[in-house]
């Protein structure tokens, strides 16, 4: 594919206006369906409800699939690497190895998950800023393909649990001082956070030093990420011509090449209708001639290119369908109180994310209201959906879907108030499979072994 010239087009793009079916912002499956009722990978939310009781997630296995295949056309000879903290489980695992994807891991849980499923080791990197040691020895035993250096001190201590005669491949996690994302808790691409080291204040460049002494680590690139929803390429070709002259002052020190680059994720996706989204073939393209151009006026061979997208990827394939239990008016505000919130969805509590909630399953001719979309807990922070557009007649019963449900969701989900989190459902070509079962209150009972 022939790189981009200055001309070439932004890769922020507005989600195209809400359409009449109100779906645009859904997997690309979704239709409207009798009665009210929309269908998801050819599979009737109602019928899914009644099926899988609700709470509950649906995830859009083409949705994930096609999604995956647009990083491996935007980024051809890149290792796309699937971020495994926004959503994961032994079929997703399946989904992104069958379609080519690498694999970022946060924990031995994870890593240990992931090998048991029949990932392969190799393909893995394991991220942290405070790996435990029974994180490192995991990451040791089972093979896994990187190491990435988020601190000093895990230079040392993974250096002592490296087996004699053994060397493991290493890459150095640097703040490269770029600001970028959509809340100040998912910016880490600047020094005032907890991630990284920092090219300003000379630590990245200390750590390299300190590696390349160690004869059991194998420094073979260079890491940054910097942020979360992120929606114009600015920052990451900023971040990358900073990352480039980085290697080259490595290589004019040390004499060496370092053959790999990882750019991290934080790829945005529209939550509601109109919201701006990355376009990735566009951020792909732009990214590459960068790389070409930036190592070419440096004088060094253009690296690897890795990145690690992790919502972009699930985000958008996943559907959480709830049953309303109250309707409320305090004021001049209506409250919608479903049968879920903050226990599966920690979200807006932490970020204030925005949501686009949808009633399925009857057809309504009253006119919209303004509702807040909440939750059954006791917590005034258990907020799903401010300013929501829900109908007029809106009651008790009725069932409410929320799109862009499949990152960030489960996997921050608690048993708050003792509610068991939600299961998974896997919906394609009109089938709906249970990924992940329900946690009942014998789940929850049977980690208590206090009397």
């Amino acid at each position: 594919m022939p790189l981009p010239g200055p001309s070439a087009p932004s890769p922020a793009v507005p989600a195209p206006p809400d359409h009449a079916d109100g779906l645009s912002v859904w997997p690309a499956s979704a239709r409207l369906a009798s009665h009210g009722d929309v269908e998801v990978g050819g599979v009737s939310l109602v019928e899914a409800a009644s099926r899988f009781g609700t709470p509950v997630y649906l995830l859009d296995e083409a949705e994930v699939r096609e999604r995956c295949r647009t990083y491996l056309r935007a980024f051809p000879d890149a290792e796309v690497v699937y971020a495994a903290k926004a959503f994961l489980c032994r079929a997703l695992l399946h989904w992104v190895r069958e379609e080519g994807l690498g694999l970022d891991v946060c924990s031995a849980g994870e890593l240990e998950l992931a090998v048991t499923t029949g990932f392969p080791p190799e393909r893995m990197v394991l991220h942290g800023n405070a790996k435990s040691p029974q994180d490192l020895s995991a990451a040791l035993r089972l093979g896994v393909g990187r190491i990435v250096i988020d601190s000093a001190w895990e230079i040392a201590r993974l250096s002592a649990l490296v087996p004699d005669g053994a060397r493991q491949k290493v890459l150095v996690r640097v703040v490269p001082g770029v600001s970028a994302g959509s809340h100040a808790a998912i910016r880490t691409g600047t020094d005032d956070q907890k991630f990284g080291l920092s090219l300003t204040d000379g630590s990245a460049r200390h750590a390299i030093a300190r590696i390349l002494d160690q004869p059991r680590l194998e420094l073979v690139g260079l890491h940054c990420h910097i942020g979360s929803q992120i929606t114009t390429v600015k920052p990451y070709l900023t971040a990358l011509r900073r990352m480039v002259g980085l290697l080259a002052q490595i290589h004019h020190q040390y004499g060496i090449v370092l053959p790999e680059l990882d750019l991290g994720g934080g790829h945005a996706v529209a939550y509601r209708p109109g919201e701006t989204a990355l376009d990735i073939p566009s951020l792909g393209a732009r990214i590459r001639g960068e790389l070409a151009t930036s190592c070419a006026a440096a004088g060094i061979p253009v690296p690897r290119l890795a990145v690690e997208p992790g919502r972009a990827l699930v985000g958008p394939a996943g559907v959480a369908l709830y049953r309303v239990l109250a309707v409320k008016q305090t004021g001049d505000r209506v409250f919608v109180a479903v049968d879920g919130g903050m226990s599966d969805n920690p979200r807006p509590a932490l970020y204030g994310v925005r949501y686009a909630p949808r009633l399925v399953g009857r057809r309504s001719t009253a006119g919209p209201r303004t509702a807040t979309v909440v939750g059954r807990h006791c917590e005034a922070g258990d907020v799903l959906a401010t300013d929501a557009q829900m109908p007029g007649d809106i009651r008790p019963g009725d069932l409410v879907a929320i799109p862009v449900a499949g990152a960030y969701h489960l996997s921050m989900a608690s048993s708050y108030n003792a509610v068991g989190r939600p299961p998974v459902v896997a919906v394609h070509d009109g089938g709906a499979r249970l990924l992940i079962r329900r946690e009942s209150l014998a789940d929850i009972k049977g980690r208590d072994i206090g009397l």
